[in-house]
């Protein structure tokens, strides 16, 4: 039988919730490697998960044994929160060829010229395969990095597999808690998928509103759009050394934070509205650098959280004057769901013993099978 279901699990840099994806994919089907999104779940954590998370973003005390309890409490949220799905959708564990866990990035941080680089995305496969009695395939960074890659972004993978058309040239932007694109060019030039990541998505926005209002995140930018944007904050941000970086490259809150925000808000006097209006700018900014400096036509089309950012699409859309900006959903994905799918995906490639990277997109010395696999 060529038709299998798989589930994806993502947790995503900023930790608001757990996405769950039901997914069959039939390589046989005459469509060529078709991908059907059945069911979805969204998971909250619970508040002392959250936590526990924010405090690991950067270092500080007692951390082996604040991530050994993570990595625990985060496992039982994805396996309960995998069998819910599986009793909505009325199936069974063996119904199941394999759970595909992200996990919850704990430190991201890309090879330099002084170090290597190493990535840590945790919460316990075995527990979930133990859990569950689903086979869990996990870990799908390291051996890229392990292969010179950055490890990130994979979903560019994904995205060629779902999204590339025979003669139109496609970008997907994703903007999650950092943003990333890909270059999909289409299948009759027979050239290399182009993606890196682009710098912050949501992170800060999300941090600033919830410090000063209590609220996870700035609903259509509505926050943002009372303030005005601040031209020499604006200018501190865009000169952070990850901006001027070459491809490959991926980045995470190593790299953007809250101490690094405070450090650029330094001698300023401003509204917080304005700091929130600045930096959805810079969110804004930095994403359409990148894609303008590719020199590269083509359709644009974004998923992840920032899509339901109404204000920050229309300055998108006013940056990149020459796209069409639109979500994912007009390719048949729905942009709160592709990274889920994405890692549901990954698991039937390391199942079926195929690649999930692009060397083109990671830097890494070739094609590479990624993932661990616990067996039920």
């Amino acid at each position: 039988m060529s038709r299998e279901l798989y589930i994806g699990l993502m947790s995503g840099t900023s930790a608001d919730g757990l996405d769950v994806a039901l997914v069959a994919i039939d390589e046989q089907s005459i469509e060529g490697n078709h991908i059907e999104l059945l069911g979805t779940l969204e998971a909250p954590l619970p508040s002392h998960t959250k936590k526990l998370v924010s405090e690991l973003a950067l270092s500080g005390p007692d951390e082996i044994n604040k991530l050994a309890q993570l990595d625990i409490q985060l496992a039982e949220s994805f396996a309960q929160a995998s069998l819910k799905l599986l009793e909505q959708q009325g199936l069974k564990p063996e119904d199941i060829a394999a759970i595909g866990s992200h996990g919850q990035t704990i430190r991201h941080i890309p090879k330099s010229d002084t170090q290597a680089g190493y990535t840590l995305q945790i919460g316990d496969p075995a527990r979930i395969a133990e859990a569950t009695q689903i086979c869990t395939i996990a870990d799908f960074r390291r051996r890229d990095i392990a292969a010179g890659g950055q490890g990130a972004p994979l979903a560019p993978a994904f995205h060629k597999t779902v999204f590339q058309h025979p003669t139109c040239n496609r970008f997907a932007v994703n903007i999650g808690g950092m943003a990333n694109i890909s270059y999909i060019p289409a299948t009759q030039l027979q050239e290399d998928v182009i993606g890196f990541d682009t710098g912050p998505g949501n992170a800060l926005m999300d941090a600033w509103i919830m410090l000063h209002k209590g609220k996870p995140y700035d609903l259509d930018g509505l926050w943002a759009l009372s303030g005005t944007v601040s031209d020499h904050l604006l200018t501190r941000l865009l000169k952070h050394p990850f901006l001027e970086q070459s491809a490959p490259k991926s980045t995470g809150r190593e790299a953007f934070n809250m101490p690094w925000l405070e450090q650029q808000l330094s001698g300023l006097s401003l509204n917080p509205e304005d700091v929130q209006a600045t930096l959805m700018e810079f969110t804004a900014r930095s994403i359409a650098m990148h894609v303008l400096q590719l020199q590269l036509a083509g359709e644009l089309y974004v998923c992840g959280g920032g899509a339901h950012n109404g204000a920050l699409m229309q300055r998108l859309d006013e940056l990149l004057e020459q796209f069409t900006v639109a979500d994912t959903s007009s390719l048949g994905v729905h942009p709160d769901w592709v990274e889920a799918v994405t890692f549901a995906w990954l698991a039937h490639q390391c199942k079926h013993n195929k690649s999930g990277n692009l060397p083109s997109v990671t830097g890494a010395k070739g094609n590479r099978i990624l993932g661990a696999i616990y067996p039920a």
